[in-house]
């Protein structure tokens, strides 16, 4: 923990509202994205945002600063996203993974580096948000928010080995998805008549 977040999180514990705040500004944004991923709905992401924050408030004493102040409310927001799942009992189509060998993963992955060196992000932001939630999370942690396996692992309480499982079939996952995008169209129309 540095000695900024050690400051802020004493001048929050002191009752000063205004560095609660800085902190909110800080990680709402990133908060509200790993939700999103994981639920796949506004509402219910901003919901959890906001119940994040509040438990972070209320837990505040509980962090023990052996880990980042982020990964320590990462966790919290990845807990808070598992039991929305779980309360509302969602249940997302699973992509069959068997079908992709190791050559097709290299391109997709190296398909996906040049999409979001080309600023065409969003697509692959739309292909994520087709897998699970926990697929979706892992690779939003590890790709866009840059977290290391082992913060993953912390924030997702999960060995960092199983991390590195699941995000080789995320990404085995988002592969099957990204194909279609982007292969060529070999399609040929005829005109009738």
């Amino acid at each position: 923990m540095t000695t900024n977040e050690h400051q802020l999180i004493e001048s929050i514990k002191n009752g000063e509202t205004k560095a609660f705040s800085i902190l909110v500004d800080r990680y709402k944004d990133l908060v509200y994205t790993l939700s999103l991923r994981m639920l796949k709905n506004k509402e219910e992401a901003e919901e959890v945002a906001q119940d994040t924050f509040i438990k972070v408030y209320k837990s505040l004493d509980k962090f023990k600063g052996d880990s980042k102040l982020s990964t320590w409310i990462y966790r919290v927001a990845y807990n808070a996203c598992l039991d929305t799942i779980k309360r509302n009992k969602k249940r997302i189509n699973d992509v069959a993974i068997d079908e992709i060998s190791f050559n097709k993963l290299d391109y997709i992955d190296n398909a996906l580096e040049n999409l979001i060196k080309q600023e065409r992000s969003q697509l692959i932001k739309e292909c994520i948000d087709k897998l699970p939630e926990d697929s979706s999370a892992l690779l939003t942690l590890f790709y866009f928010e840059e977290f290391s396996l082992e913060e993953i692992s912390k924030i997702v309480n999960i060995e960092t080995n199983t991390v590195k499982v699941k995000l080789f079939r995320a990404r085995k996952k988002l592969a099957i998805i990204l194909e279609s995008y982007l292969q060529p169209q070999n399609r040929l129309t005829y005109g009738t008549g």
